[in-house]
């Protein structure tokens, strides 16, 4: 079934995807084969993503509609994989707004004024609505093009739309570059609480004009990608980080396609993750899978969750790494196989592919 508010000729609306093993999983069906993609698979670890990333830098590539298509291309013609992942960064959404942002190698994001008050939030940009011609819808044009050149392309493998999740860009912006705590963004949201939610208010909705700017263009599933929730307690996620990941996941609830929310190191956040919007939740290498259905009361399909460091391993210790995933995994209503985490940028092309032969062979 597909949201009505989707174009006629969306994916999913022409039926195109609709029958695609990922979207059958992510709806809680059975596909004729376990399907697989790999976060991160867009990028570092493929020397063609290399070849043709030279001389440009990341937000560069990212908003450059055919190179990040090319790249975004890439791991579904190397590996046969069941999604393309659309090829962005988190740091996309506040760079289109107009927020001072450079990603520096080595470092990460970086930012030109961090947020410490409530007249810095106030001095961030207007973001407006989809469709209403203001600058920042505008702005998401090059990314509506890059999303229409990528499904073009793809047939009928899914595109699955991506945003970062606005507790971590929050962070991000808090802290003006990346850190190991999040001290400062975790003392904020206490000590000027009207402030963080402010700027949750701003970056939650940023996430979902992003999301949606990706859907209407041809995505037929969107993930969520929290890197720092996992450093906040249950209760503290709930009060302080989870309305803005719902905000973020409704923007496209009317669209009908399936939600991914993802969290490094929040096994035990699954539940209150899956109640903020989620209608699939993605589980890191921490958890086993089985366990992650025992925690949620069996409610949400799953992805994950090899080990990325396994892909190290040898042959045998990873095959039969895989084979524990697929057996965990089909404990859940619906089961993706992914990574527990993002691709490492030193992995071997050739052992991700027999991965995924693995899985197809077996799941």
């Amino acid at each position: 079934m597909t949201g009505s508010s989707l174009p006629s000729t969306h994916p999913l609306a022409s039926g195109t995807t609709a029958a695609s093993a990922l979207i059958a999983a992510l709806r809680g069906e059975q596909p004729s084969h376990r399907p697989v993609w790999f976060m991160r698979q867009a990028g570092r670890s493929l020397p063609e993503y290399l070849e043709v990333r030279e001389g440009t830098t990341m937000l560069e590539s990212c908003l450059t509609p055919a190179l990040a298509a090319e790249i975004t291309m890439q791991p579904v013609r190397r590996y046969g994989v069941d999604a393309a992942i659309f090829f962005s960064d988190i740091v996309v959404p506040m760079r289109i707004a107009g927020v001072g942002v450079e990603i520096e190698p080595g470092v990460g994001p970086v930012f030109d004024r961090p947020i410490r008050s409530m007249a810095d939030v106030e001095a961030l940009p207007a973001l407006g609505d989809t469709g209403d011609g203001g600058a920042f819808d505008q702005g998401l044009e090059p990314i509506r093009e890059a999303v229409q050149l990528t499904v073009a392309q793809l047939g009928e493998t899914p595109l699955i739309g991506f945003a970062g999740a606005p507790f971590t860009l929050a962070a991000y912006m808090v802290q003006g570059r990346p850190s190991r705590d999040h001290m400062a963004a975790r003392e904020l949201m206490w000590a000027q609480p009207e402030v963080w939610e402010a700027l949750v208010s701003w970056t939650s909705r940023a996430a979902g004009l992003f999301l949606r700017a990706q859907v209407l263009a041809g995505a037929s599933a969107v993930q969520l990608f929290d890197s720092w929730a996992g450093s906040l307690s249950e209760a503290t996620y709930v009060e302080k980080c989870a309305g803005g990941s719902r905000a973020a996941l409704m923007a496209v609830a009317d669209l009908d396609v399936p939600r991914i929310h993802f969290a490094a190191n929040a096994g035990h956040l699954l539940d209150p993750m899956g109640a903020a919007g989620a209608t699939a939740l993605g589980v890191d290498y921490r958890t086993p899978l089985d366990q992650a259905v025992r925690a949620t009361g069996g409610r949400f399909p799953l992805q994950g969750n090899i080990d990325p460091a396994m892909l190290g391993a040898p042959a045998d210790a990873l095959e039969r790494h895989v084979q524990q995933v697929l057996d965990r995994g089909s404990e859940a209503p619906g089961h993706v196989v992914n990574l527990g985490h993002g691709m490492p940028p030193h992995a071997d092309p050739a052992v991700v592919k027999r991965v995924v032969e693995q899985v197809h062979e077996r799941g």
